[in-house]
Order: C-alpha cells, then sequence, then structure tokens
C-alpha cells in the first residue's frame, strides 16, 4: 500500500469515529433540549391554569355570589377547575394536541372521571405524599406526548361542596344530584391537574439541527481530509518519495546523483542530511577503492 493511501485510511478511520461520537453526542443534546423544552411549555401551561383558577376563585366568584345569593341556580363558571378546564378547551380549537384535565376518582362533573391512566398517576400521588410532580412520556394519536401532572389535594374551601350531599349547595344537586363528588376528606389527594403537550414538533426540530450539525460535521472532515493531503504531500509524502528514488538509483550504481536538498530541522531534513552524508561516505570509499586497485 501506498504511503499516501496508507495516511488516508488512517485518516478516514479516525474522521469515521469522530463523526459517530459526535453523532452519539449531538443525538442526545438535542434530543435532551427538545425534552427540557417541551417540559417549560409544560410548566407555562400549569402555571396558567393555576392563575385562571386564582382569577375564579378571587374576582369571579364574588360576583356570582353578589348576583345570587340565595344561591338559586348552579354556575360552573364561578368552580375554578370548571373555569381552567374551559380556558384550555378553548387553546384546543386551534391546537388540539395540546390537553388539560383536572381529573379526579370521584367528581361531581362525570367528564371529569379519571381514565385509566389517569388513576394511575392519582394512586401514584396518594402512594406518596411527599410527590408534588409526575412527568412521563405516553403515546399519543399525534405520536409521542409529554405528561406533566400535581396533585389536587382537598382543602377547606373543597369541603363547602364536596363532603357530604347534604351539606352541598342546593344548586349542585339539582345539577348532578347527590351520588358522585362526595365524601372528600380534608388533606386527601383526590386528583391531579395534567397537562398534555406534544413532543413531535420539538423532536423534529432536533432531528433538522441533528441533520445540519452531522451534515457541516461531514463538510468539515472532508475539507480537513482534502487539506491534509495536500500538506503530506508537499511536506512528507514527496520528500520521502524522493530519498526512496535516490536510494533506487544509488543501489542501482549511479553515484553521481546531486545531494538532496536540505531545508528546517525537521524529521524529514534530518533524514535527507543523513542520507547526503552515506552518499558521500558511500563515494568516498569507493574511490579509494579504486585507488587501492591501481
Amino acid at each position: 500500500m501506498k504511503l499516501m493511501s496508507l495516511f488516508n485510511l488512517i485518516f478516514v478511520i479516525i474522521l469515521g469515529l469522530t463523526v459517530g461520537v459526535d453523532y452519539f453526542v449531538f443525538s442526545s443534546f438535542f434530543q435532551a433540549s427538545a425534552k427540557t423544552q417541551v417540559l417549560e411549555q409544560a410548566n407555562l401551561m400549569m402555571q396558567t391554569s393555576m392563575s385562571m383558577r386564582r382569577y375564579t376563585t378571587e374576582q369571579i366568584q364574588p360576583i356570582v355570589e353578589s348576583l345570587d345569593p340565595g344561591d338559586h341556580h348552579f354556575y360552573p363558571q364561578r368552580v375554578p377547575a370548571y373555569a381552567a378546564t374551559e380556558n384550555f378547551n378553548y387553546l384546543r380549537q386551534q391546537y388540539p394536541e395540546y390537553a388539560y384535565r383536572e381529573a379526579t376518582l370521584n367528581p361531581t362533573n362525570p367528564r371529569d372521571r379519571a381514565t385509566d391512566w389517569e388513576a394511575d398517576i392519582i394512586n401514584a400521588f396518594r402512594d406518596d405524599r411527599s410527590r408534588k410532580e409526575f412527568s412521563m412520556v405516553r403515546p399519543s394519536a399525534t405520536g409521542q406526548s409529554l405528561v406533566l401532572a400535581t396533585p389536587i389535594v382537598v382543602l377547606a374551601p373543597c369541603l363547602d361542596c364536596h363532603d357530604t350531599a347534604a351539606r352541598a349547595p342546593a344548586s349542585i344537586i339539582r345539577q348532578y344530584g347527590g351520588a358522585n363528588g362526595f365524601g372528600w376528606k380534608l388533606n386527601d389527594v383526590v386528583g391531579a391537574q395534567i397537562v398534555t403537550v406534544p413532543m413531535a414538533f420539538p423532536k423534529r426540530l432536533a432531528s433538522e439541527a441533528l441533520r445540519s450539525s452531522m451534515l457541516s460535521l461531514l463538510v468539515v472532515a472532508a475539507l480537513t481530509l482534502v487539506v491534509l493531503n495536500v500538506m503530506l504531500s508537499l511536506f512528507v509524502v514527496k520528500p520521502v518519495y524522493r530519498l526512496a528514488a535516490r536510494a533506487d538509483e544509488i543501489s542501482r550504481g549511479d553515484l553521481e546523483i546531486p545531494e538532496l536538498p536540505v531545508t528546517g530541522h525537521n524529521e524529514i531534513s534530518v533524514l535527507a542530511a543523513a542520507f547526503n552524508r552515506m552518499h558521500r561516505s558511500l563515494k568516498s570509499a569507493l574511490k579509494m577503492l579504486d585507488q587501492g586497485r591501481q
């Protein structure tokens, strides 16, 4: 194998390993970045829902109570959970892949009843009361989605409507009946606020960024290989080739060839100088041998 071919083989192997390692590192980085971005979106949605709940409690409920002090009619808009859910239902009209639910094991409103996988999340909070957040990735109709959940803990105001059917406001009983949504206990975990955010778009951006980065890396690697070939050809391969050619000529008995030029102090220059000394020594030895014969 020629020297340049050997160098190229070594460089290609090294660059190939480098590109492979970079692909693994970049892929992990971009995927982690995509998940972080989705998690930030989920946290923003969660905080938005909490703001909507607070707005309903502090501003909507007092107005409704003042308009209907006798509680003759049930207005679901005064319920914080209902207001937050309805707010995100409007969002879903444009972004159907996003979702927000306040799922409970024993809801007053049947639409809030937890599904099987939502019940698993709620039970995880019930089993570990110190847990304040739960996240997981699960399949959806549009691909993988990130699920972020926080527990719904019964506070004292909740018992005004959810203690027993006998103590509940008459308007709630008229609206939903007295069979569901009661028997809650103070400080119990009865449900979870669950936000679902799609991962398809951030993952697609991560994949595009990865492809762009790897393409740039391959272009740089190819240019590096070309530059290395030129530099090696000028400063290594050609000087070595000249040495090999002169050595071949001397081995064939041609001692009148000119000496090799010596420039610099690198290994190639040292080798050329040593070759010139060997050449002169060989010429002197052969000349002395010829004189001795005469």
